[in-house]
Parts: structure tokens; C-alpha cells; sequence
């Protein structure tokens, strides 16, 4: 039997790669984006409660409402914009899937997509499965911003959609003030619409703030926003995340969601209804995220790697050039298997390949971990 692959291209990702390899050299995992320290214990007591309380069965396929009223009020006090719970949220199993949905609402054969590249991974087999067309546009180097004129320059009648990630994995970079008013003159008038990944929203540093899309009416009208809840409280394997468009956008979101997860992990949404009610559960992420980025960028001056900026997320970029002339990926293989530590190599977020050398390591790790793998690192 024969069958023609939707994404021939693709194998394993980089990341399941990296940790068979670290796993494989019980090496220091500093790759993959997933915290080692305990979540809330609160949380896990709540999720526990909900189910002796009976909330085994299927939730609504949009959300259990009491965790889209609370969504709405977090939204409305953080970026001063209302959102309906009804019709406006739903409820996803995990970041990604969101995406996923999204672009799959959106997306017909032939439409073209503006990526930023290096992107997050799913992003261009997102797209290529649902028959359209990435056009990758590389961030400037070593500061990963955007580059408006060579965006201008990509947009044709055949642009349908343009990728944002802020806080961006795997950089760290977030967009600014002047990005937007360049996005703002880029879309208006048209019928480009934005998918943004926000799924490190609670997660910016150095006293920025985080620019969503739904701040500003003129481009939530044409956007689909994703968030990730697994992020925000450790609890990565929770998958459990939403996404936020408006209502007529929505309507059609849901039509893809129903057929396919078509709702999500009930008690899990029951106890995150009441525990995102206390703002500090959220709000105090930044100032934690960000001790552990410094404590990490000071670790690592004692060694011969060389940060670039991060600004968010759980990632700090680091060049080796001073180290290796090695391509990125035989670099990384050489640190796990002769110095013990996992990163992973930042050509893999580019369909090119294009190699800066650089890495990418996750600070979202107890202190002793960082530690532990500086003081590897600070041998190469």
C-alpha cells in the first residue's frame, strides 16, 4: 500500500533528539523548555478536590465557563480590553494545540504565511499541512528583531496570515513600542490576519511590558491569540492552554476544536477557574523567571560562552564562536556526550539550517541544576 505524506520533510523533532542523547549520557538537561522544580501544591490539591467532587466527565467543548469568566477578568485588569467568555475564549489542551487550530481555521491551499525565523517548531509544519506556503523571514542577528521593509516586501495579494511570537522562543526577544505601529500601517486596510503566540506572557523581563494583540482593538479584530496555562504554572504535561479571538473568528475556531480534542481535562479546568483568581499565582512569574535568567547569566560569565540579549521566556541564546568553529549541532552533540550538558542548537528553528553558532539553553531550572551545569560548562 502506498500513500503520499502530508509532511514529508519532517522527522524527529531537535528536542526529542537532544533529550535521547542527554538521556542516553545522563547528562544535564538544559535544552528542552520544561521546569525541574516542583509546581504548586495548592494547584495539584485543587485538581485532586475537583475530582472527588465528581468532575470526571466530559466539560463543555468551549471551556468550563467559570475558567473563561476568570480568563475574561484577567484579561480585561492586564491589557484593558473586554472579552466575552461565552464566545470569545476556548479552552485547549496545550499552547500548541491552539495553533494548530487556528491556522487550520484560517488557512485554504495556496495562502501565504510570514514566519519569522529562527520559529518555534510547529509553526511551518502547521502551515504546510494545511497546503499553504511559509515565507520565512530571518530576525535581524544578534538581536532578533524584525526587519519591517523586508516584511513589506514579502506581503502580495497572496498573504493570508502573519506569525508573531512575543516573549519568542527560542530568542527571548519581545516586540516593542515601534513593532507595533510597523504592524499596525503593514495590516490596516488589508485582509491579513495575525496569529500571536503568546504562551510566555507572564514571563518578561527587565521591567517591559508585554505588548498582547489584544491591547489594541484594531489588531484583536484580526487576530487569534494563543496562551499556555502549563507555562504559567509548571505544569508543562498538563497540556493545558486557550485561545482568544473575536467572536466571528471564534465561531469558526470551534468548528475545527469540536471535531477534533473537542474539550479538555475537566478537573484540571475546575481547580484553574478558582486558582487564577489570586493575581499573585501569575503575576509574581516574571520577578521568579527573571532571578533565575541573572543567577544563570551570572553563572555563565565564568565561562567562555557569550549571552545575547534575552528579555523573556525560559531561554537565553549563548554564541560559542569563541569556543568552536563547529556547526551548531556537532557542538551541541560534543557537549552532551564530553562535558555532560544538554542544549540545543538554534539552526534547528530555521529552515535553512542557518547557522549562527549558537545555543539555546532553558534557565527554567532549580538552582543546584544550574549549577550543576555551568559548573560543566565552565570546563569546555
Amino acid at each position: 500500500m502506498q500513500f503520499q505524506s502530508k509532511l514529508p520533510e519532517v522527522g524527529t523533532t531537535v528536542f526529542t533528539v537532544m533529550s535521547a542523547l542527554a538521556s542516553k549520557a545522563k547528562a544535564m538537561n538544559l535544552g528542552q523548555g520544561f521546569p525541574d522544580f516542583p509546581m504548586s501544591s495548592e494547584l495539584i490539591e485543587m485538581v485532586n478536590g475537583a475530582m472527588r467532587q465528581g468532575y470526571n466527565q466530559y466539560a463543555p467543548m468551549e471551556g468550563w465557563l467559570p475558567l473563561r469568566e476568570t480568563i475574561a477578568e484577567k484579561i480585561e485588569d492586564l491589557y484593558q480590553h473586554t472579552v466575552r467568555a461565552d464566545s470569545e475564549i476556548t479552552i485547549t489542551p496545550g499552547g500548541t494545540y491552539a495553533i494548530y487550530t487556528a491556522l487550520t481555521t484560517l488557512l485554504q491551499p495556496g495562502d501565504e504565511v510570514i514566519v519569522f525565523e529562527p520559529a518555534y517548531d510547529s509553526y511551518i509544519p502547521n502551515i504546510r499541512v494545511n497546503g499553504a506556503v511559509p515565507v520565512s523571514i530571518p530576525l535581524e542577528y544578534p538581536s532578533y528583531s524584525i526587519n519591517w521593509s523586508t516584511v513589506r516586501a514579502a506581503v502580495n495579494s497572496k498573504t493570508k496570515l502573519i506569525m508573531l511570537n512575543s516573549p519568542h522562543n527560542p530568542t527571548g526577544a519581545v516586540l516593542r513600542h515601534e513593532d507595533i505601529e510597523e504592524l499596525r500601517k503593514l495590516v490596516h486596510g488589508t485582509n491579513i490576519f495575525i496569529h500571536s503566540d503568546e504562551v510566555y506572557e507572564h514571563i518578561v523581563f527587565d521591567g517591559l511590558p508585554h505588548l498582547s494583540m489584544i491591547r489594541y482593538p484594531d489588531l484583536f479584530e484580526r487576530s487569534f491569540v494563543s496562551f499556555s496555562l502549563g507555562k504559567v504554572f509548571h505544569c508543562t504535561g498538563w497540556k493545558m492552554g486557550y485561545s482568544v479571538a473575536p467572536e466571528w473568528l471564534m465561531k469558526e475556531f470551534r468548528k475545527v476544536h469540536q471535531f477534533n480534542a473537542f474539550s479538555v481535562h475537566t478537573p484540571v479546568q475546575v481547580a484553574m477557574a478558582s486558582f487564577l483568581k489570586e493575581k499573585s499565582n501569575y503575576i509574581s512569574l516574571s520577578g521568579f523567571m527573571q532571578e533565575k535568567r541573572d543567577h544563570f547569566r551570572d553563572l555563565m560569565s565564568k565561562t567562555r560562552f557569550k549571552p545575547l540579549a534575552s528579555h523573556g521566556s525560559y531561554f537565553q541564546i549563548y554564541s560559542y564562536s569563541a569556543i568552536s568553529d563547529a556547526p551548531d549541532f556537532d557542538f551541541a552533540k560534543e557537549l552532551v556526550a564530553h562535558h555532560g550538558v544538554a542544549a540545543i542548537p538554534v539552526s534547528a528553528f530555521y529552515q535553512s539550517g542557518k547557522d549562527d553558532k549558537v545555543l539555546r539553553f532553558c534557565f527554567a531550572k532549580k538552582k543546584e541544576t544550574l549549577e550543576a551545569g555551568v559548573g560543566k560548562l565552565a570546563k569546555v
